[in-house]
């Protein structure tokens, strides 16, 4: 196996922007002032500071009131997506609602639970509605009430695209038609380059049933392992119920609460212009390479570029050629909800540097054109 020097697998921040010597500065701070605190457990909710920080941060964003005490801060993102997923489960088999295209980890969950996963088709909106609501149909005549729907809608994991407003404000009418809630997972919220900032769920429904999942692994490091979730009475004590870890890390929140006490403007400031110039560097690098055979999207957000080559490439050969070559992708089969072989692949580019996106994508596109194994005329020019 060569050596990876292009890993495009990982969706990771910039380590470039690493605010290292402005936590440095904090650690002692947070000693002293958690110091009786760090000899106790956390409790479930976790630091206060944190909460405060991140409700913050939310309402800010949203423009709504958002109350740290409905926060849970968490040990990651993963650990809300599994905690509410325990919480709304009655069974092995249950149903659930997801996007055809999403995040492995979640997937990888949800398979663990053994949940029925129906996956909904996607266009450049997201989830399409009508798809949703035949499969929501089909569910209640069958006495199978999905246990909720699972939704990344803003910068889609791994597509990139964003759910408008009002297709968002017409799946909350569906889930309250068919008495279902939403989980919607924002964690990519503030990685945001150009163009609207669409609201999430619970800023334009105040409905107790959604639950909302944010992180801070995009926005300042996967390493502090921190993520939230925000819920409302009575489904908060659900999720609360099913919490057996004694909390998240304080001395970790601690640092953080200091950082973010004023809000992430100004740090969001410094991390996502380098984020942008990559982005763009990585279609224009496609585009000179592979624009005649493949479609991608140019996300307003995020980190991740969502490809789709020929079909006509057997996408076991293509992986392990540019592997040969040092180039890491994840293919399409990865974010299918039933593990399909689909013939797409997501490119992550925010950890990388300049150099090795321009020196990477080639090596890829040359991997793409020597898979064919047909001159036919691709037969599409979208994503879907």
């Amino acid at each position: 196996m060569s050596e990876i020097l292009y890993d495009f697998g990982s969706g990771r921040s910039d380590p470039g922007t690493f605010p290292a010597d402005a936590l440095k500065k904090l650690v002692s701070r947070a000693i002293d002032q958690e110091a009786e605190a760090l000899t106790n457990y956390p409790g479930n909710l976790g630091h206060r500071g944190m909460r405060e920080a991140m409700a913050n941060r939310e309402s800010t964003r949203e423009g709504v009131d958002v109350d740290p005490d409905h926060m849970v801060l968490t040990n990651g993102s993963m650990q809300g997506v599994t905690l509410t997923a325990e919480a709304l489960q009655d069974d092995h088999g249950d149903a659930i609602i997801l996007e055809e295209f999403s995040y492995p980890g979640s997937l990888s969950a949800y398979r663990s639970l053994k949940f029925d996963m129906v996956g909904i088709p996607l266009d450049e909106g997201g989830m399409r509605l009508d798809a949703m609501e035949a499969e929501l149909v089909r569910l209640d005549k069958a006495g199978r009430r999905p246990k909720f729907i699972y939704a990344i809608s803003t910068y889609q994991n791994p597509t990139g695209f964003v759910m408008p407003k009002a297709r968002r404000q017409e799946m909350i009418e569906l889930a309250r038609r068919f008495e279902v809630p939403i989980i919607e997972d924002n964690c990519y919220a503030d990685i945001h380059y150009e163009g609207p900032i669409e609201p999430a769920i619970y800023a334009l429904d105040d409905d107790p049933n959604h639950i909302y999942l944010c992180s801070l692994s995009k926005i300042l490091a996967p390493g502090f392992r921190l993520g939230y979730i925000y819920a409302r009475p009575p489904m908060l004590d659900k999720i609360l119920a099913r919490r057996h870890d004694a909390g998240s890390n304080t001395f970790a929140s601690a640092i953080v609460a200091e950082f973010y006490k004023h809000g992430i403007a100004e740090h969001a400031a410094v991390t996502t212009p380098p984020l942008k110039s990559k982005r763009d560097l990585v279609c224009e690098k496609l585009a000179e390479g592979a624009g005649d055979i493949c479609a991608w999207s140019k996300p307003v957000g995020g980190l991740f570029i969502w490809v789709r080559i020929p079909d006509d490439i057997n996408r076991k050969d293509l992986y392990e050629l540019a592997q040969s070559r040092g180039f890491n992708y994840l293919p399409g089969i990865s974010f299918h909800y039933k593990s399909a072989n689909v013939p797409y692949l997501r490119l992550a580019f925010g950890h990388l540097t300049e150099d090795q996106i321009a020196e990477g994508i080639p090596i890829l596109t040359r991997c793409i054109h020597e898979s064919r194994t047909s001159n036919e005329p691709i037969g599409f020019d979208s994503l879907f």
